[in-house]
């Protein structure tokens, strides 16, 4: 008899710096973060020393490569050192399932379904959302004290550790890819005019991006920065604050129309109600460039409809009521009109992806532009919401986690015991995934189905040929 699986359980996570100098008995100085704050200060200290233990060890044997993780029987621990000294750790209880056998009932840990590539993604994540807001840790220190680093980072993974779904982690955080829309000449030159008469009138206004639904558009900012940014987007801000919207369609142009005088435009990030406002809100800050100097924005979304368009404003600018009422009504009527013909070309070119159970689904990822298209995936947000068997999505991530081995080009092939097949394809920082369903298949048969949804769905992208 066979129990339903447990899930993947964060047991804690926490972030020190090894270079801090302690006495004997202060050893707690280290810690900057910990999680759970229910663990008392010895089992901190005590798992903090281990890890430094662990990590002093193995750079006995291998001195020039990072150590990423280390393997239990029971649980899963994950490195990451983003800056000189600053360690973040994370700890996962892997996923368990309760089995009988001869009479009496044991545990047997699922290890296979936590993939090393994909959790090492999630704690590199974690440190670009927080680098985003607060710049990094060293910066933090530097500029103020070690006690202002260990508010600013309590008060960020406090929230931010609620919000990760580990269970729904898969390939896609491995990629943390960008899904771009692509649009016919016409909507993309209304996009461009749209986003340079607003630099033009706006000269405050430094870089802009411009998303449909989940979909990039265009961005002027850096791609790094546009990775961080567009996945805090689609999977926090923009779920969290979107209303009931048109979905497709256009809206009535007809001059005795009511709605020719009417836009849909509204501020996410500013005020929430002009009208009422006596004041700009908070408005976040988000930092740029840091790889070199950072660069602090004003970070404004503006949403209408479907489409999202976010400014980017010198952190020095003093924002106020009467500048975004000018913003409002430059953008509202423009973005409403532009926002419904992107939906009418959607409506009309947009070709949803076949959701039968036999269908073929692929992943494909360009490492140059960040760009990923996916149909496993129903959703850009990582909930979870997967088109085809877990089996094939993790096969995947060991594909993924192997692709060195293969050089600039080469293709793996999976059956597995449901008669699934799992064809990988790496060419050029290129990588293209394709799930299938067919029981008496040749890999003549599949080589030749692979090479069908390459021409159909990937035109003018050159794979090698094997």
């Amino acid at each position: 008899m066979t129990a339903n699986k447990s899930d993947i359980e964060l047991k804690n996570f926490f972030i020190f710096n090894s270079s801090y100098d302690s006495k004997e008995g202060e050893e707690y100085n280290k810690v900057l973060y910990y999680y759970p704050p229910t663990d008392d200060i010895n089992t901190q200290v005590n798992n903090v020393g281990l890890v430094e233990a662990i990590i002093k060890f193995t750079g006995n044997f291998k001195p020039d490569g990072p150590l990423n993780s280390l393997h239990t029987l029971k649980k899963r621990q994950l490195y990451f050192e983003p800056e000189d000294h600053y360690w973040m750790v994370m700890t996962l209880n892997l996923p368990f399932m309760n089995k009988s056998r001869n009479g009496s009932t044991y545990l047997e840990y699922v290890e296979e379904e936590v993939h090393d590539s994909i959790y090492k993604a999630v704690l590199k994540q974690a440190y670009s959302m927080y680098r985003l807001f607060s710049g990094t840790y060293s910066s933090t220190d530097q500029q103020n004290n070690v006690a202002a680093l260990r508010s600013k980072l309590d008060h960020f993974y406090s929230a931010y550790l609620k919000t990760l779904k580990l269970s729904n982690c898969d390939i896609l955080n491995v990629f943390s890819g960008i899904h771009f829309l692509p649009l016919d000449k016409q909507n993309f030159l209304n996009v461009q005019c749209f986003i340079n008469a607003l630099e033009c009138n706006y000269p405050i206004i430094k870089n802009v991006s411009f998303l449909f639904n989940d979909s990039l558009i265009w961005s002027g900012i850096e791609p790094d920065d546009t990775q961080v940014i567009y996945q805090y987007l689609i999977s926090t801000l923009l779920p969290a604050n979107i209303e009931t919207e048109l979905q497709g369609g256009s809206i009535p142009r007809n001059p005795s129309s009511p709605f020719s005088s009417l836009h849909y435009g509204r501020f996410i990030t500013g005020p929430s109600n002009l009208k009422t406002a006596d004041s700009v809100g908070k408005v976040p800050k988000i930092y740029l460039n840091n790889e070199k100097d950072a660069a602090v924005y004003y970070f404004i979304v503006y949403r209408a409809l479907n489409a999202s368009i976010c400014l980017f404003i010198n952190g020095d600018v003093t924002l106020t009521v009467e500048l975004f009422k000018e913003l409002d009504e430059f953008m509202g009527p423009k973005l409403s009109s532009i926002a419904s013909d992107i939906a009418e070309y959607c409506t009309r070119h947009i070709i949803p992806p076949n959701t039968s159970d036999s269908s073929p689904r692929f992943i494909y990822f360009n490492k140059l532009n960040l760009a990923y298209k996916s149909t496993v995936h129903l959703d850009h947000r990582q909930t979870g919401n997967i088109a085809c068997n877990k089996e094939a999505v993790q096969i995947i991530a060991d594909m993924n986690s192997k692709k060195d081995l293969l050089g600039y080009a080469g293709e793996t092939i999976v059956k597995t015991m449901n008669d699934y097949w799992v064809v990988g394809k790496v060419s050029n920082l290129r990588e293209f995934y394709v799930v299938l369903q067919h029981k008496n298949a040749s890999l003549i048969d599949i080589s030749d189905e692979v090479k069908k949804i390459c021409d159909s769905e990937l035109k003018g992208i050159f794979f090698h040929p094997m």
